[in-house]
């Protein structure tokens, strides 16, 4: 799977929010808004196929928890972008 090449984070008024560049469609009810955590993914993941294990795998490195808790919170921002099309696979 991959993030969406059209999806950039933009920083605005403190947040870090996704946006969708070129889309004519794009609700612009709907914002996107990513914490700490799920910045770290995406900047790490952008621009690579990558797997559930690469994203649980970074968590595990960076803020030092167990395999079983990353893989859950993995699981979550995946399950989330792909809800708003934001991930391909």
């Amino acid at each position: 799977m991959r993030i969406g090449t059209n999806y950039k984070l933009r920083e605005i008024a403190g947040e870090t929010i996704v946006v969708n560049q070129g889309a004519s469609e794009t609700d612009l009810t709907r914002i996107i808004s990513l914490n700490a955590s799920a910045r770290l993914l995406w900047e790490n993941l952008s621009g690579k196929d990558f797997e559930l294990d690469d994203a649980a795998n970074i968590l595990t490195n960076v803020y030092g928890i167990g395999e079983g808790q990353a893989g859950q919170d993995a699981s979550a921002w995946i399950e989330a972008l792909k809800k708003c099309n934001i991930i391909i696979e």
